[in-house]
């Protein structure tokens, strides 16, 4: 029996709350599954199971906030739904007559308790199909007549996953998380009218939720002798959840990069990089590329960091325990604004094996899960080395602070047209300005300037991206 605990999803986080289960008791769970939703100060962020096995209890309510490393739930050995018979005589236990229901979570609300079904001993009456309590609670709020379904349990009985392929294929285009339909059986929502705020994602509690609040409805209509004399402030108070969030993500940045300015001696280096070749490349490639397949300059940064953090890995790594340990692949954490404001940063693993367009890919569907606050765990905890790129803000330069535990920060400005002699001519070329704040505990500017140096080279030929 091993325990699923709150994670530390950053440096900057101290505790989290739990918003969702995406998995219920007696579920099999696989090492790298998403299991529940957790939201902290910055992001909601989906957290993936670091086991393989069998949740056989869940200890913490959704809504609740706990520090880290509080046990959310427990994973027992992983159990096979049809496991194999064995012959008399191997050593094997002989196969229970049944399997029994797993538990309801500890914190469920009470259910009004369903009529009680006697276990039987042989085949079940002419007529009466045999399924737990559970499962007919199961079958109730899903809406399914268990006297139609084939049980597939031992001596046909019925078991959850029947009725859940047969609530499926009742309405087999709605996605939703376990406890979105539990909450929508309990609010009276129909899943097939709600629309998931995550794109292509399943329906999830809180979009069941918005969608039982419905449209603002105008007030009924008040006695003149007793109306208010003026509006009760229903958009002030709606609004007031995304300003308290906006705050505390601001309060977390503040905290963290507060820390790391005081406890990190940071170096700075910086370099002009000609992009002239670059350009040239990315320019003849979009013209012979679908629109889809088209890059934008920030492909070709972001890959030249990653290799040149491959080819210097005293940048790419952890400084912890007082001692630097490199990272086992290279994670580019990819620093993302939030609408609303706040900032993440979250990891394109192994970003140095990636093509460009793998890459560009990539880019645009992390972006757009950290603005939908749809990121996995893995993404906000993994990264081994950071970039911060302004150059669609118009800046030109940016000398950024590190992101602990990395020992590092890559930051990349506007490609713009400056005057440059070439060969002893003078002329214009595009160019850039990348930067590195570093460490200097983990590396000196020596190994900075390996790196700056390694970025310029690998840009001004392309063909090596």
């Amino acid at each position: 029996m091993s325990e699923f605990t709150m994670p530390s999803l950053g440096a900057d986080m101290d505790e989290g709350t739990l918003l969702e289960w995406l998995v219920g008791p007696g579920d099999l769970v696989h090492r790298g599954d998403p299991v529940a939703v957790v939201e902290t100060a910055k992001s909601t962020i989906e957290v993936e199971c670091f086991a393989t096995g069998t949740m056989t209890k869940l200890l913490v309510e959704p809504g609740t906030t706990v520090p880290v490393g509080t046990p959310l739930a427990l994973i027992g050995p992983a159990r096979e739904r049809h496991p194999a018979r064995h012959a008399p005589g191997e050593g094997e236990p002989p196969e229970p007559a049944e399997s029994p229901e797993p538990p309801e979570p500890s914190f469920s609300p009470p259910e009004p308790a369903p009529a009680p079904v006697p276990t039987p001993t042989a085949a079940s009456p002419r007529g009466r199909t045999e399924a737990g309590p559970l499962v007919r609670h199961l079958a109730e709020q899903s809406g399914v007549d268990l006297e139609t379904l084939h049980g597939s349990g031992p001596g046909g009985r019925v078991t959850r996953t029947d009725v859940e392929r047969a609530a499926a294929a009742r309405a087999p285009r709605v996605r939703a998380t376990p406890l979105a339909r539990r909450l929508a059986a309990e609010l009276g929502v129909d899943l097939a009218a709600v629309r998931s705020t995550g794109g292509e994602s399943a329906v999830r509690a809180a979009d069941v939720r918005r969608a039982a609040a419905g449209p603002s409805a105008p007030a009924p209509p008040v006695p003149a002798a007793v109306a208010p004399t003026r509006p009760a402030p229903v958009r002030a108070s709606a609004a007031q959840p995304s300003e308290d969030r906006a705050a505390a993500m601001r309060q977390a940045i503040a905290g963290l990069m507060s820390r790391a300015n005081r406890d990190i001696p940071h170096y700075h280096l910086s370099t002009t990089v000609d992009m002239a070749a670059a350009m040239d490349w990315l320019h003849e490639h979009n013209r012979r590329s679908p629109l889809g397949e088209r890059l934008l300059p920030a492909a070709l940064l972001l890959k030249a960091a990653a290799l040149a953090a491959r080819e210097v890995p005293e940048l790419n790594g952890f400084w912890a325990d007082d001692r630097f340990t490199a990272g086992e692949g290279v994670h580019l954490g990819v620093a993302v604004s939030l609408r609303g404001g706040g900032l993440v940063a979250p990891a394109l693993h192994h970003a140095d094996a990636l093509t460009l367009p793998q890459l560009m890919s990539a880019l645009k569907d992390l972006a757009t899960r950290a603005r939908t606050g749809r990121l996995r765990g893995s993404e906000v905890s993994e990264a081994t080395i950071t970039v911060t790129n302004l150059g669609d803000q118009g800046v030109e330069a940016v000398f950024g602070v590190i992101y602990p535990p990395q020992v590092a920060l890559v930051g990349f400005g506007r490609v713009v047209d400056r005057p440059c002699a070439v060969d002893g001519l003078l002329g214009v070329r595009p160019a850039v300005t990348a930067t590195l704040s570093a460490d200097h505990r983990a590396t000196n500017g020596a190994v900075g300037a390996r790196f700056l140096t390694a970025v310029a080279r690998l840009l001004q030929n392309p063909e090596q991206l």
